[in-house]
């Protein structure tokens, strides 16, 4: 097969043999790998300095926000200026503030303001990177490939996860600095990375015009026009309130305690609810290409409220992390098709306002979720948290009940012919 790519025809290749595909995919990778360790790593040296717990946590929640508003800002950029040279500049950008961090720690003029200011900073910087590597996907790969090229993609976040955390936390013990310099380091090889990335990232457009429509609302415009897209980013959006990480978490634990279960199965259990979506994404790809999208997708939608029933009525303590874990499992797959669909039913010059936007709904849906567990518990224990999860999350699986949901073609079936 052949496909036109960047104005020439090339073979189609294996994505293991596609330079360009590969280069940004390690590029992203070590982004999060430095990421997920300078997450951990930011609070140690808060509570190292001050003490303060409050001030620990809180860092965490300011980076969510930042990332957050910033994605708006990330995709007007990703369709506005060079998505390489975004990216490069994010990774050098962050490498710079780590550096700089890393001689105020030396002087011991690391105070607390200073590093929620380069910590924001950073988050900034991801939320600015993230929709100009994600609309870049489908410039990389031909559009039989896109499918899978995603789903490879949710392999990343997850196996960053699981290596950044130990990694921040092991280095910071040799030394308070030392996490936020090999995380800098890592963020100048990830920024090298896309020079050996030989096609394009983005369609060769005309400089912006006046008058044509910009910013969030072009994005929303899009969004609101794709039937698929709207209905499966308005099922991400309660799913994600019902069962976010935090929140789910939250309520393992309040409930294993409530249960009266010692700290070491609570950590069992959660450590079953988390490996879940590593497990997810590592049979994403066998799961797109065997089971239809609209299979896909109905089967995330009703797991939801499936798991909550089993939260409610399940004894003891690690079989609730294993029911967790099925439903953390299903994101990869899931994520890997909706930005698939968003490569291909969405106008390249609208692909980074898209999955900025879709990013920003999806984020912050999130602290609506973990809010609402907390009241909830407080107020009338876990079996209604769980009940109310099954409620919220089957209310948004009534996408699954249209036709265009039922009836969902593969998304290279709608690929143009580059």
């Amino acid at each position: 097969m052949r496909d036109k790519i960047g104005g020439a025809v090339e073979h189609e290749v294996p994505l293991l043999r596609n330079r360009s595909f590969q280069a940004l995919w390690i590029n992203q990778f070590f982004s999060s790998v430095s990421k997920e360790a300078t997450e951990v790593a930011y609070p140690l040296l808060i509570l190292a300095t001050t003490g303060s717990a409050t001030f620990s946590a809180s860092v965490g929640a300011a980076q969510m926000v930042a990332a957050g508003l910033t994605s708006i800002l990330g995709g007007w950029l990703a369709d506005r200026r060079d998505r390489r040279l975004v990216l490069i500049g994010c990774d050098l950008t962050r490498a710079v503030l780590l550096l700089v961090l890393c001689v105020l720690i030396a002087v011991g003029s690391a105070g607390t303001v200073t590093i929620f200011a380069i910590a924001i900073a950073s988050a900034v910087c991801l939320g600015i990177a993230n929709p100009a590597a994600l609309a870049a996907v489908k410039h990389l790969v031909p559009p039989s490939q896109l499918t899978q090229a995603t789903a490879q993609n949710q392999i990343r976040p997850h196996a960053a996860m699981t290596l950044g955390s130990p990694i921040g936390g092991s280095l910071f013990a040799v030394g308070r600095a030392v996490p936020f310099l090999a995380s800098a380091l890592t963020f100048v090889l990830s920024a090298a990375a896309l020079l050996f990335a030989s096609r394009p990232m983005q369609e060769a457009r005309p400089v912006h015009r006046h008058g044509e429509p910009g910013g969030a609302l072009a994005g929303y415009r899009a969004i609101r026009a794709e039937p698929i897209i709207f209905l499966w980013l308005l099922w991400v959006i309660g799913s994600n309130m019902a069962f976010n990480h935090t929140g789910t978490f939250l309520a393992l634990i309040a409930t294993a305690r409530d249960r009266g279960a010692p700290e070491p199965t609570i950590g069992l259990m959660l450590a079953i609810a988390g490996a879940g979506g590593l497990a997810g994404s590592l049979v994403a790809t066998w799961v797109v290409r065997r089971l239809s999208p609209s299979a896909v997708f109905a089967i995330a939608a009703w797991l939801g409220p499936a798991a909550a029933v089993l939260l409610v009525v399940l004894p003891g303590t690690v079989a609730l992390g294993v029911v967790v874990a099925c439903v953390f499992a299903r994101a990869p797959a899931v994520n890997a098709l909706f930005y698939a669909y968003v490569a291909v039913l969405v106008p390249d010059r609208l692909q980074g306002r898209v999955t900025g936007l879709a990013m920003f709904v999806s984020l912050f849906s999130t602290p609506l979720g973990i809010l609402g567990v907390g009241l909830l518990f407080d107020l009338a224990g876990p079996a209604w948290v769980f009940a109310a999860m099954g409620l919220l999350s089957a209310v948004a699986a009534a996408p699954t009940f249209t036709r265009r949901m039922r009836t969902l073609p593969r998304p290279e079936h709608l690929a143009p012919n580059r």
